[in-house]
């Protein structure tokens, strides 16, 4: 077997030369390198090196003003205009509880981090960028016209690495082992049934040593059916049109990012399709969703419900509720759509 030559750090920066259009995503994966690699490849020459302290950058952040946060996986970018305001910081799990821009931060898979400085035109676009060993994007933050530059220098000069360099010790992922499960579904439903709480469900995965998507198939069609992929393209239109607020989830395993609001503006534009509202962008690619769910769960109120994406290996793509406050009945007209898209019998799902 031949070893793969990875491009030096000159070669990286004038492949992006020659690819000025190109995604970082994209052209990292034609260089066969992470999207870290291809970053750290300008390290003094437009990029700094910073560390990952989740509590000092969300301690500095509320102070660089209005940003561009952006969480995204294989399948969906999920970009939030707003101020990193009401945080909670925290060595396992971190959170931003703005009125905006909404976090869950896993700080233990962030491993690299760089701020960046890129020339576009007359103008310069400024953002932090955070990777996981791998080198796989975990979070990014991009300035907005009316960004505080002091604050945002200010930050970088805090977190700035000793080692300024353009090369890049990667970790590869491991690979993702499929283990049979012994749980069967009558486990599954005791346990679920059981919940009078959604964020449960976590213990109830890690118990039954089951990923989310077996335990989904396992559950039963009173708590978890089958959709048509259709549902998703309806769900979107449905939602627009009658603006009542949805809360939409996109995650990796370092940062989850949270929509709570209103939908006005999709755009189908194959394969993807794109919510373009004032604070709120997302660009979901329908044709990785391989399977289409929709996920009730118990609450001391009665029961909450989602519908959740999953792509071919398995893993959640992206997650919908409606907007509810904790202690509040799910709203009637969310959960009439969510229960009313077409569905695939279970017999003919297996």
């Amino acid at each position: 077997m031949t070893a793969v030559v990875k491009p030096t750090p000159r070669e990286i920066r004038q492949a992006r030369a020659d690819n000025p259009k190109m995604r970082e995503r994209d052209l990292a994966a034609q260089l066969s390198i992470s999207e870290a690699e291809l970053v750290a490849a300008n390290v003094g020459e437009g990029a700094t090196a910073i560390e990952p302290r989740v509590s000092d950058l969300l301690a500095g952040l509320e102070a660089v003003g209005e940003v561009m946060a952006l969480t995204r996986n294989e399948s969906a970018v999920h970009e939030k205009i707003g101020v990193y305001d009401n945080v909670h910081p925290g060595p396992h799990a971190a959170m931003v509880l703005g009125g905006e821009i909404d976090l869950r931060i896993f700080p233990k898979v962030w491993a690299h981090g760089f701020a960046v400085e890129k020339r576009d035109g007359d103008e310069i676009r400024r953002s932090l960028q955070f990777f996981d060993k791998a080198g796989d994007a975990v979070h990014k933050i991009h300035l907005r016209p009316s960004s505080n530059l002091y604050a945002f220098h200010k930050l970088v000069a805090s977190l700035a690495s000793d080692a300024q360099a353009q090369e890049l010790e990667i970790a590869p992922s491991a690979p993702v082992e499929l283990v049979p499960t012994n749980a069967d579904g009558n486990a599954v439903r005791d346990r679920w049934a059981a919940m009078t709480d959604p964020h449960e469900f976590v213990g109830l995965l890690r118990s039954l040593k089951l990923s989310r998507r077996e335990a989904v198939g396992l559950v039963g069609d009173d708590f978890a059916w089958q959709l048509d992929a259709s549902g998703l393209h309806a769900m979107f239109n449905h939602a627009a049109e009658q603006a009542f607020p949805i809360m939409c989830f996109v995650g990796n395993r370092g940062c989850i990012q949270i929509h709570s609001g209103p939908i006005m503006n999709v755009k189908p534009m194959a394969p993807w399709i794109n919510v373009m509202d004032p604070t709120f962008h997302l660009h979901l690619r329908a044709d990785h969703v391989a399977e289409l769910w929709g996920v009730r769960k118990p609450t001391k109120e009665g029961h909450v419900t989602s519908i959740e994406a999953y792509d071919a290996n398995g893993e959640l793509i992206i997650q919908f509720f409606g907007k509810r406050k904790e202690g509040e009945d799910e709203r009637a007209d969310w959960r009439l759509i969510a229960e009313n898209l077409p569905r695939i019998p279970r017999s003919s799902a297996a």
